[in-house]
């Protein structure tokens, strides 16, 4: 992909998910991350589970093309370095709470006065205003607050969250969206800018649809399972041997999908025969349905309903997608170069292309502090005053 970022230099302060995922994709469109992390232990995603040869995925599934940097933000020369850094910089990103940032002296007005042209860019938990501002954030905590967990899962059963961190990247994705627009108001007016966002913000985002539907109805969505509140039949069913899911969501691909099983009259069914007819009455349709798909088998339902032109998928799991032809001739999973401390390893790709090509990938995630020297030295730090920062405790 045509590294379109290539000359842009992004300081990194960020750790776990969500900034890494916007940092990450920064660097993936060819900017020069440089990832700001504590001496001695670094990004608190560095030890998260699992870990793979001692590092742990979050860290590789998040951070490549990064330079890791060790720089203590709570000693007055760790703080010289990343301003120095800053005075620099194209872009500046952080995840620290609310008030941390300016507490040290890195907040935008202080890194803005000496970089007018800086877009600075935060995530927080809760964002930056209200009662709430101060308290950490975590992806659950965003799922929990904006009502997303209210309506994963099934009637009936426990509150459960959606695995896929969807707060925390969908938080990274917005970042790079307005870091994105940023730079393109700079090649405008040559100042720079200050983006937010936060975890509770993309949380309550994610359900425009289910709370404009509230809005219109008054009707608050609860637990759906695998349907959905605006279609049906748009949801999973049992098969003689698993599940398929299938989206028949108007009434041609309704027609389409009875008459896959045999089952032509239902259209005609008053109960039936529009969508604003089927989803209320989506439990009774289900039944009648799947008294059907559960005589085939899961491949025997996919291709009848192929040949008839009906959206349906499997519900696979994370092993059949890793190895799943068509997945894999999209490019999804490219290698990492084989003398990477972890050859076996393949990345998860962005999903977008440009002109054909996917990410530009020229650093693997890095080790806590594997290019200190290398950035300080090119930021003007002698060899001696590196070594008076390591011996202060200041890097390391």
């Amino acid at each position: 992909m045509p590294a379109i970022l290539d000359g842009l230099t992004v300081i990194d302060l960020t750790q776990n998910v969500a900034g890494p995922y916007c940092t990450q994709l920064l660097g993936d469109f060819g900017a020069t991350v440089i990832k700001v992390e504590r001496p001695g232990q670094g990004d608190d995603g560095r030890r998260f589970a699992p870990l793979w040869r001692g590092e742990s995925a979050v860290l590789l599934a998040f951070n490549r093309n990064k330079k890791s940097v060790c720089a203590d933000l709570d000693h007055p020369r760790g703080r010289e370095i990343v301003r120095r850094l800053a005075r620099d910089a194209d872009i500046f990103v952080h995840s620290m709470k609310p008030g941390s940032c300016e507490s040290r002296g890195l907040g935008y007005d202080d890194l803005a006065r000496e970089n007018p042209r800086l877009i600075y860019g935060s995530i927080s938990g809760f964002g930056d205003f209200g009662p709430l501002s101060n308290l950490p954030g975590y992806d659950p905590l965003g799922q929990a607050y904006s009502g997303i967990v209210s309506m994963n899962g099934h009637p009936g059963t426990p509150p459960a969250r959606v695995v896929v961190p969807i707060i925390d990247m969908g938080s990274g994705i917005w970042l790079f969206s307005g870091i994105l627009g940023a730079i393109i108001e700079r090649g405008k007016t040559g100042k720079g800018a200050r983006v937010r966002t936060s975890l509770l913000e993309t949380g309550v985002t994610w359900t425009a649809l289910m709370m404009t539907s509230y809005m219109a109805t008054g009707q608050v969505q609860g637990p759906a399972g695998s349907t959905s509140p605006a279609a049906a039949p748009y949801e999973a069913f049992r098969t003689a041997d698993g599940y398929a899911l299938v989206a028949a969501g108007n009434d041609r691909l309704f027609a389409k999908f009875c008459g896959a099983l045999g089952l032509s009259h239902l259209p005609d069914d008053p109960r039936f025969n529009s969508n604003s007819a089927r989803v209320p009455n989506r439990l009774e349709l289900h039944e009648i349905l799947e008294g059907e798909t559960g005589r085939r088998s899961t491949a025997e339902l996919i291709e009848k309903l192929h040949e008839v032109g009906v959206p349906v998928s499997p519900i696979n799991t994370l092993d059949q997608v890793f190895a799943d032809d068509h997945v894999n001739q999209l490019g999804m999973f490219p290698a990492v170069p084989p003398d990477f401390r972890i050859p076996e390893m393949k990345f998860v790709d962005i999903p977008v292309s440009i002109d054909g090509e996917r990410s530009v990938k020229r650093l693997m995630p890095p080790r806590l502090g594997e290019h200190t020297d290398q950035v300080l030295r090119a930021a003007g730090y002698s060899d001696a005053e590196i070594a008076e920062l390591r011996a202060l405790g200041a890097t390391a």
